[in-house]
């Protein structure tokens, strides 16, 4: 799982325009990511550039400028990572998807570095991990999945399938746990129709909110088209280890009363523990980031074994 937190913390790194590049650990790019979506205006200045938490795979930054104020999402991600080639081809695409997904502003490399980048719009509202209303949270992530997967699955045209990539789950070999024979023997099933898009890293800690709304889906390099149990999957492993299973049953319920893809979800939920089962500790950064240090890496293995035993219960043998 990766995410980006965009909540707003005192600690800017406030600078001119000119001074940009001497800023220490400051994307030389932002510049030209400014230039290249057209929004560097005769009186246009970076007044403030702030690294945000939780991402675990590209820098991301919440650049504001002056004249006129306007706020921006820049990432930029590692030398030879073709992820920012993805996500900006998934949201020129989605075009803001009815407001749910970041807008495409303008994507590039860096000709010194090598590091691609993407330049967004900045949606409303932040993470949040800890809402008041547990149960209309969990609802609201489960209406918006219904949403991406009703768009047309032809945007994700292009974008590698994840079962042809080198990670976690993308493969029989690559699952494990006590979980990976039972989805290794189902895997034919699992990798069939229908297709829809998928985000394909669709969790809370990629979802922001205000006011207990949720307001956008961010972190898009990892869709593909796939079915839907990818990310049904996926959430609610990351349900259950935040809350309880009783949240995840909401979370589907209200996927499927929103016009969500229906069908049994134990295939997918296995799937997920497989795929989680060797890399779950290292979450516990992550989610750190995004207020839940409860969340500690022997706690994180500690709910998922159980999550993976009462599984294991309801599996035909």
């Amino acid at each position: 799982m990766t995410s980006v937190n965009h909540q707003n913390s005192p600690g800017d790194v406030t600078v001119a325009r000119t001074s940009l590049s001497r800023v220490r650990n400051l994307p030389v790019s932002i510049e030209a990511a400014l230039r290249a979506g057209g929004l560097d205006g005769a009186g246009a200045a970076v007044s403030s550039a702030r690294p945000l938490k939780g991402g675990a795979q590209a820098s991301t930054w919440l650049v504001r400028t002056s004249g006129p104020e306007q706020e921006f999402i820049f990432r930029e991600f590692p030398p030879g990572d073709d992820a920012a080639v993805r996500e900006a081809r998934i949201l020129r695409a989605l075009g803001g998807l009815h407001g749910l997904v970041p807008v495409l502003l303008a994507d590039g490399v860096d000709a010194i570095s090598a590091r691609q980048w993407t330049l967004t719009s900045r949606l409303p509202g932040a993470a949040d991990l800890l809402p008041a209303d547990r149960s209309a949270w969990a609802s609201q992530l489960g209406s918006a999945l219904a949403r991406i997967h009703a768009a047309p699955v032809s945007h994700a045209a292009g974008l590698p399938s994840l079962f042809g990539r080198p990670e976690a789950g993308a493969s029989p070999e690559a699952l494990s746990g006590q979980a990976a024979d039972p989805v290794a023997a189902g895997w034919e099933s699992l990798t069939s129709g229908p297709f829809v898009l998928c985000h394909g890293d669709y969790y809370s800690g990629n979802t922001l909110w205000d006011g207990g709304t949720l307001t956008g889906v961010v972190d898009w390099p990892c869709a593909t088209a796939g079915t839907p149990g990818i990310d049904i999957g996926w959430c609610r492993l990351d349900l259950c280890l935040l809350y309880d299973e009783q949240i995840a049953d909401t979370f589907l319920a209200s996927y499927e009363a929103a016009g969500g893809i229906t069908g049994d979800p134990l295939p997918w939920d296995l799937w997920a523990a497989a795929r989680s089962h060797r890399d779950v500790e290292t979450w516990a950064t992550s989610f750190t980031d995004l207020g839940r240090s409860d969340l500690t890496a022997a706690e994180l293995r500690r709910r998922h074994t159980a999550w993976t035993t009462s599984l294991l219960a309801r599996t035909p043998r």
